[in-house]
């Protein structure tokens, strides 16, 4: 997930993580200078979700504009994840050729 407050606050006309702050706290929200600094520009580690309610609240938004799915960073066991995979490593792959059972190749179609 990408935390994407910043964006969410300015589609809103909030600029500054301090006039964020202030009507945090205007709804009961009381975030300290240091944490509000790591939500405005950072990604949090955690956040409660009755926090979240109000951020939704302050900013009229869903936790949709919040909350930004990538389901590319996930991977299954055995998979390599895409950053991992060396550019340009789909091109060095080799074409598929069908075989008969007895190994000889099939005739052109």
């Amino acid at each position: 997930m990408r935390w994407n407050l910043q964006l969410t606050a300015a589609n809103r006309g909030i600029w500054k993580a301090s006039e964020l702050q202030r009507s945090l706290a205007e709804h009961g929200l009381v975030i300290s200078a240091g944490k509000m600094s790591g939500l405005w520009s950072g990604q949090p580690v955690s956040l409660k979700l009755d926090d979240l309610d109000v951020i939704c609240v302050v900013l009229g938004c869903e936790i949709g504009d919040l909350l930004i799915p990538e389901p590319q960073k996930v991977t299954r066991p055995g998979e390599k994840n895409i950053s991992q995979t060396a550019v340009g490593a789909a091109a060095t792959v080799p074409a598929v050729v069908p075989k008969r059972r007895d190994g000889r190749s099939l005739p052109p179609a």
